[in-house]
This record gives structure tokens, C-alpha cells and sequence, in this order.
């Protein structure tokens, strides 16, 4: 195995970034390239991806890399796409997920098909921003080819069609046992198999940057590899754990709680539980379930006008706990607001104290998001049958100490927090295996656990407190 540099573009919902990483025997050595935002633009209406923005982003990070990468790779949110024409040219700005267009969409299409048929097929979590859902309320008339966004990048890049099977798991269209498209789940959707793009597995090289975007960035030639293009698919590679006694939070602005495990669960108990079976690396599945994360603390902090965060989480930790608390998923907090208001007034209905101040108000948060991943980690472990013996919490939210402090106390489990760019180094780690600076994902995960930096939580003893407090919001 020889060390070799690689580059990922990694897409998150509200930032994005692209990286470089030295990869080879006990070399792990990942590097900020450039970072920009990612931000929503409303048009007549209609929530929308600036994903031409996003693109140059990429490009221009990319041209800001060293020559001589072995390859680039690209993960970003799940469930949002582009439409093509058949001369493949964009139809149109990628409708955000938060937009409303399907407010009420999942309701009727459950309704039409059954939610026994859904799951049994998809396996997936009811949510109403889900790929199918999406496609439900959209005009397919003039479209050619769908691609999610990693693969309309890619396509951009290279121009080849292709769907990633990790990402191709999170629309609702794919079946959950055989990984294929479903041809029942696309009837219902009103979807023709021919607009789907044909599928690739995390490590295919995809083909090679063409003259024009690698032109553009100084990179013609350079292969483009297909990794866990879905963004949780890439941070659960990257979890620095050993054996399969473990439980993950990729925690951002969503927080996604569960377990990896060998085959789907499919039951009726996970149906009504509401989990949903994401495929990931090397056909393993993450069995999961959504929570709204830290999206309640980022739009707070744009509505206060973006406050030092640092001082207000340290002011938070000395509020008392436990007092004010939500539901993190109820619908209300999904689309963007003022979120202060809402929490505050969800407070109200549910009989617990108003958050007078900020600093309360982010208490709430940290700890209703922390009884939130001790519910949903719990139910992983006992509907899948896994012993959990640590929490592995990745992503932007290993850095929020708080939060991370509270997670240990409320599962009463040990919590190793890190390493924050988990995405990144899945989608670089995908790479290297595939173009030889790497073996098997148990030898990725010890090389993470080896160079990257982690920080572990102890639980307290305050196990009575967490339980009445989830029995009252109960």
C-alpha cells in the first residue's frame, strides 16, 4: 500500500467544504482546502439550492489543490436532485427539502399505497421531504435523467449518468433487500425507470475529469470515485470503532441516531417505530431514525443575530437542567423561523416553563436533544437486537462539549466524541481502498481511531433524573 493524496467535496446542508488527505499505512492526514456556505435562495415561492454556486464552490476549491491526486470524491444531504433534459442541461434550481411543495404529499401518497407496502419495500423512515414524496409533487414531463446532488455533480465533472447506491437508499425507490430500484415504488411515484441513472457502489471510479471541468480546476484526467455519497453514509466509515458493539450520532443539523447492522429490519414494531434502513459501505445497513439536531440551535442563533456561540453553550451549562423540554421532531420545527418563539410556545402547550432568557432556551435544546438520542438509540438496540456498549458521536457536533456531556448522561453509556470531519474522512478512506493506500473498513475505522483526535464522556450517575424527564415529556 502506498500513500497517496485524495481529494473530497463534501457538501453539508448549510456549509461546504473541500479537503485534501494524505492516506497510507498509519497516514491519515486530512487538510482544509477551502470552505463556503451553503445558502437556500427563495424564488416566487419556492425554496431552491443555489447549485451552480455549490459547483463553483467545488471547482474553485479544487483548483486550489495539489497536483498529482489520485482521485476526487463527492458527499452531500440525501433525498434532493436535479432534472436533465435529454441534451443534459438542468431544468431547473434543485428544490430544497424544507420547501412546502410537499406539505400534505406524504399523507396522500401513504394513503394511496399503504404504509405496509412502503416499508416492506423501502425500509424507510416516514419523513415528507423523502425523494418520493418530492417526486410526487414535481412535474417529471420534460425530465431525462434524475440525479441526486453528488451525482449531478459528478455528472458535471465527468459526464457520466450514475446513481451511488448509499445515496439512491435514502428516496424511497430502492428496494431495501435487494438494492435495486423498485419497480412498485416507482409506479407510485410516477417515476419511469429510464429516468433513474444506472447504480455504482462506493469505491467504483465513476470515469475521469473531463476537459472542461478539469480544465477549470487544473485537474483533467483525475479520476472521479464514487464513495458513501450520502453524507451519514461517509461519517459512519469514519467512526472510530472496534467490533459492532456500538451506536452512532452523526450529529449537525440533523442528528442520526443508530446502529450498523447486516441486513434490514423490516418488521411491523420498526415500521411504527419509524426507522429507516439506509444502505451504507460495503452493503452493510444503517438502521437509524432522524432527529431534527442541531438545525434548533443554528436557526436560534440567526435569529438572535448570531451571538458568540462559545460564551452562550458555557452560560447554558451553568442553567439547571431538565427543566424546559420538547420534542425536537415535531413538524413545527422544521421549516426555517424564528425558532426561539416556537420552542418557547411548545413549552407552553406541553405544561413545561417558558425559556425566559437565551441561555435557557439553548439548555432546552441540548437537553431535549440529548434525551432525544438516548429514545431513539435505545429503540435502535432493542427493535435490531444489538448490544450497545459505547456512542460514537462524529461531526460538527463532537465539538459542543455540552451537548456531548449530556448524551453520556442521558444514555448512561460512554461517549467518544469525534472525529468532527467524519464525512470527509469517509469519503477520502472510500477512495484510498479503492485505489490501493488502504484495506477493509474495520482497518479504515482502527487508522481514524489511530491519528485522529477524540474525546470521551463518562456518564454520571444521574440515571433517575433522565428518566423522569422522559416520562414527562413523555
Amino acid at each position: 500500500m502506498n500513500e497517496k493524496m485524495f481529494a473530497a467535496a463534501d457538501l453539508g446542508a448549510s456549509s461546504g467544504r473541500v479537503m485534501t488527505a494524505r492516506v497510507g499505512p498509519g497516514v491519515l492526514d486530512l487538510r482544509e482546502v477551502r470552505r463556503f456556505p451553503n445558502r437556500p435562495v427563495r424564488v416566487n415561492g419556492t425554496l431552491h439550492w443555489d447549485i451552480l454556486g455549490l459547483y463553483g464552490n467545488v471547482l474553485d476549491g479544487l483548483r486550489a489543490c495539489p497536483d498529482g491526486l489520485a482521485s476526487i470524491g463527492i458527499d452531500s444531504w440525501a433525498v434532493d436532485y436535479g432534472l436533465l433534459d435529454e441534451d443534459g442541461d438542468l431544468l431547473g434550481n434543485p428544490v430544497h427539502y424544507r420547501d412546502g411543495r410537499t406539505d400534505g404529499v406524504m399523507e396522500r401518497v401513504r394513503a394511496e399505497a399503504g404504509d405496509d407496502l412502503l416499508y416492506r419495500e423501502s425500509g424507510l423512515q416516514f419523513l415528507p421531504f423523502n425523494t418520493i414524496y418530492q417526486l410526487a409533487a414535481d412535474d417529471l414531463s420534460r425530465a431525462h435523467t434524475l440525479l441526486l446532488i453528488p451525482d449531478l455533480l459528478a455528472f458535471w465533472m465527468t459526464g457520466r449518468r450514475v446513481a451511488e447506491r448509499t445515496n439512491a437508499s435514502t428516496t424511497g425507490l430502492l428496494d431495501a433487500r435487494s438494492g435495486l430500484w423498485s419497480r412498485p415504488l416507482l409506479d407510485l411515484a410516477g417515476v419511469s425507470p429510464d429516468v433513474l441513472a444506472p447504480l455504482v457502489d462506493p469505491g467504483e471510479v465513476i470515469d475521469r475529469m473531463g476537459p472542461e471541468a478539469g480544465g477549470e480546476c487544473g485537474h483533467r484526467g483525475t479520476p472521479v470515485t464514487a464513495v458513501g455519497s450520502h453524507d451519514t453514509a461517509s461519517a459512519v466509515v469514519a467512526v472510530p470503532a472496534s467490533g459492532r458493539r456500538f451506536g452512532y450520532i452523526s450529529c449537525g443539523t440533523w442528528s442520526l441516531v443508530g446502529v450498523e447492522l447486516d441486513e434490514p429490519v423490516l418488521g411491523e414494531e420498526s415500521r411504527k417505530a419509524n426507522f429507516t434502513n439506509e444502505g451504507g459501505v460495503d452493503g452493510t445497513v444503517r438502521y437509524l431514525r432522524n432527529v431534527m439536531g442541531l438545525w434548533l440551535l443554528q436557526e436560534s442563533m440567526r435569529t438572535w443575530g448570531n451571538p458568540d456561540l462559545p460564551a452562550l453553550l458555557a452560560e447554558a451549562a451553568r442553567v439547571p437542567g431538565l427543566r424546559s423540554l420538547i420534542d425536537p421532531d415535531d413538524p413545527e420545527f422544521l421549516p426555517p423561523g424564528d425558532m426561539p418563539a416556537r420552542i418557547a410556545a411548545h413549552c407552553r402547550r406541553r405544561g413545561f416553563p417558558e425559556p425566559a432568557t437565551r441561555a435557557e432556551t439553548v439548555r432546552c435544546v441540548m437537553d431535549s436533544l440529548a434525551l432525544a438520542h438516548r429514545e431513539t438509540l435505545r429503540e435502535a438496540a432493542r427493535l435490531s437486537g444489538t448490544h450497545v456498549e459505547v456512542v460514537h458521536l462524529v461531526g460538527g457536533g463532537s465539538r459542543n462539549e455540552l451537548l456531548c456531556r449530556l448524551t453520556a448522561d442521558a444514555c448512561g453509556l460512554p461517549v467518544v466524541a469525534g472525529p468532527v470531519e467524519a464525512t470527509a474522512l469517509g469519503n477520502v478512506l472510500v477512495q484510498a481502498r479503492a485505489h490501493g493506500s488502504v484495506g477493509s473498513l474495520a482497518e479504515m475505522r482502527e487508522l481514524v481511531a489511530a491519528t485522529q483526535q477524540l474525546r470521551r464522556y463518562e456518564p454520571s450517575d444521574d440515571t433517575d433524573r433522565w428518566n423522569e424527564a422522559a416520562e414527562r415529556l413523555r
